[in-house]
């Protein structure tokens, strides 16, 4: 599903194509994945309206508008956006459009249904209602080690909890345990100093190295972090072979032999 690097890499799509275009029209196929006001209240709320901008906290983009409100995109498991002017080039589970001006649609497309859509008035009262943690790349080292101190959590739970810390999913919560060589189900409380220093800094390059690649959920290249993410695969070192099992709610690969849990 898409994770930080993802949504980022959904921003700078939207900011490419979408911003500073009137929005001609809106149209709602499936109102379900609007979670704060109905079809008709979305689409009379956007037409006529303007994209002035973006922002992203984590695995949310917002999308400014000209009247100072936001569009919400969270995009679930399978959520996506398409810019596009022909009627035959739209996405097979579009859930809504947005017609501009210009003659090009954006499209938002989500197979599964598990985006959430909101309209906002007001960011920061709806990011406190939320109780959204800091942007897992803006967050600096000394709040992050404060959050991790006297947690009962495993080092999974913890990464995975956006009200700690926002944008680490699954997928990235593992490679980050991976990296360290701390099993995920370790707790946090057992970690030392330096291994907590260590985790954050193995969470900053791998987000940051992910960016910079343009991470895309839908078309990872075979040498991605995750190659080793498969059971049964033993490193070629062959200091451990990759096992499966369920930890914070999640399927979760670690190496035994190469993690150590604490």
């Amino acid at each position: 599903m898409p994770e930080l690097p993802e949504v980022n890499t959904f921003q700078r799509y939207f900011e490419a194509t979408s911003l500073h275009q009137k929005i001609r029209e809106v149209e709602v196929y499936d109102e379900k994945i609007i979670r704060n006001v109905s079809g008709l209240d979305f689409i009379e709320r956007l037409e006529g309206r303007i994209f002035t901008g973006t922002s992203r906290r984590g695995k949310y983009l917002f999308v400014n508008l000209d009247n100072g409100h936001h569009v919400q995109l969270h995009f679930g498991m399978t959520g996506d956006i398409k810019y596009y002017s022909e009627p035959e080039d739209r996405p097979r589970h579009e859930r809504f459009v947005f017609h501009f001006d210009s003659g090009f649609r954006l499209g938002f497309d989500c197979p599964r249904k598990f985006a959430r859509i909101c309209y906002i008035e007001n960011l920061e009262d709806y990011l406190a209602d939320i109780g959204l943690g800091e942007d897992a790349l803006m967050i600096s080292e000394a709040e992050f080690l404060q959050k991790m101190e006297g947690k009962k959590n495993n080092i999974k739970g913890f990464l995975l909890n956006q009200k700690y810390i926002a944008g680490v999913g699954n997928l990235y919560a593992d490679e980050i345990c991976y990296q360290t060589r701390i099993h995920p189900a370790s707790s946090v409380k057992n970690l030392s100093t330096a291994q907590c220093h260590d985790v954050f800094q193995k969470m900053r390059a791998i987000l940051t190295k992910a960016i910079e690649q343009s991470a895309h959920y839908k078309e990872y290249p075979e040498n991605w972090f995750w190659a080793w993410r498969k059971e049964g695969f033993t490193r070629p070192d062959g200091l451990g072979v990759v096992k499966s099992t369920k930890i914070a709610g999640r399927t979760t690969y670690y190496c035994e032999g190469w993690q150590v849990l604490y």
